[in-house]
């Protein structure tokens, strides 16, 4: 069974709700899940907000912690996660920022560096990666992983 199916089949035997935020990925996850067919029973909404402005509009996420602590950030992928989750009030909210390269790289953050974060309730999990390959393939990897985080 694929990661989204599997996604789909945590989701309805708990009547969950998501949303997501996708930065580095675009919308790589949305797709995904909505390839498995029933999956519009659970997942409400996607948002692809590559732009710092677009993740402060739209998830009202502050771009003094943009500044404080970069895009890619774990804290920037938990607000992401968390204001997703708001717009909708879903049950989970994923929010998923990173360095798909080949530039954008730097010593402190090299290309590969990805944060995926899950937020269920009062709780936000984060996960740091560190993916290596093209652009495409950092990409994947990271759609991949988030599809693991959100079937467990």
């Amino acid at each position: 069974m694929q990661p989204e199916e599997k996604v789909l089949k945590k989701f309805a035997q708990q009547g969950l709700t998501l949303s997501i935020a996708e930065s580095c990925t675009g919308g790589l996850v949305g797709n995904l899940l909505t390839n498995v067919a029933g999956s519009s029973a659970y997942f409400l909404l996607g948002i692809i907000a590559y732009d710092n402005a677009a993740k402060a509009k739209l998830l009202k996420i502050p771009l003094s912690l943009i500044k404080k602590h970069g895009a890619v950030s774990q804290a920037v992928a938990s607000a992401m996660a968390q204001g997703v989750k708001k717009i909708l009030k879903t049950d989970v909210g994923l929010g998923i920022t990173g360095i798909a390269g080949p530039g954008g790289g730097s010593t402190a953050k090299p290309v590969g560096l990805v944060f995926i974060a899950v937020s269920h309730g009062p709780k936000t999990v984060i996960k740091k990666f560190i993916f290596k390959g093209t652009r495409l393939s950092i990409k994947n990897q990271a759609a991949q992983e988030a599809l693991k985080l959100l079937a467990k």
